[in-house]
């Protein structure tokens, strides 16, 4: 049963015409109508079915506007470098015991980066870190000799686009609190990093097959971009 805060939200706004991000700002906002900061996300609908392979994205972007959360990060790495990840900000930093304790499930953080030289170690624990999408990826970041500029992209903005079976893409892109053209601007990084990955894979026609605007307890609204993806 829906809330009386919900019933005095729009209805049925996914039926209304798709319009440009910078103008459904406003009224994203204006149905954030709980007691705390609501996030603004936005939902993807990608054409990953081809005939002959599937199409799967898997990136980070850094938002140039920030995320408005404050990340739990956990650094395992050799001992000589461990004042190095303290001092850019990790919040949790080991090295062989630190791993024993993730191994019986001690995964009291939200983001892992490993240096490469620790990561024979911590591979061995992939039925653990997998199924929470906190296993480190060279790809993505998180396994780097440069501990101090992994623990900032991972603390100042860094998000993970990845698409589940369906080819559906969720990604938060800031709070209400934000301003619009911190929202714009963390928008149009998303989608110039879903470019990119259109140009690494080989598809046909557009990547981006439906795009959604909403916050946390809001309603959703059609995006029109200003270009094909």
């Amino acid at each position: 049963m829906s809330s009386k805060r919900f019933n005095k939200l729009p209805e049925n706004t996914s039926n209304l015409p798709a319009e440009g991000f910078e103008k459904l700002i406003t009224e994203v906002k204006k149905n954030c109508t709980t007691k705390f900061d609501e996030s603004v996300d936005l939902s993807f609908q990608i054409n990953n079915k081809q005939k002959k392979t599937e199409v799967n994205i898997r990136t980070v972007v850094n938002l140039p506007g920030g995320t408005g959360k404050n990340v739990k990060v956990a650094v395992v790495c050799e001992d000589n470098k461990s004042q190095e990840a303290k001092d850019a900000g990790a919040d949790i930093v080991g090295s062989d015991e630190f791993i024993e304790k993730i191994k019986s499930g001690e995964l009291n953080f939200e983001k892992l980066i490993c240096t490469p030289g620790m990561m024979i170690k911590l591979s061995k624990l992939g039925k653990v870190l997998g199924p929470k999408g906190l296993m480190p990826n060279p790809k993505l970041g998180s396994v780097s000799e440069n501990i101090k500029e992994a623990v900032k992209n991972a603390k100042s903005g860094q998000v993970e686009i990845r698409n589940d079976k369906d080819g559906n893409i969720g990604v938060s892109i800031g709070k209400k609190s934000f301003k619009d053209d911190q929202l714009l601007k963390n928008f149009n990084a998303i989608l110039d990093s879903l470019e990119k990955e259109k140009s690494n894979n080989t598809l046909k026609g557009d990547l981006i097959k439906n795009t959604f605007a909403t916050s946390t307890m809001g309603v959703s609204y059609k995006v029109k971009l200003g270009k094909a993806i």
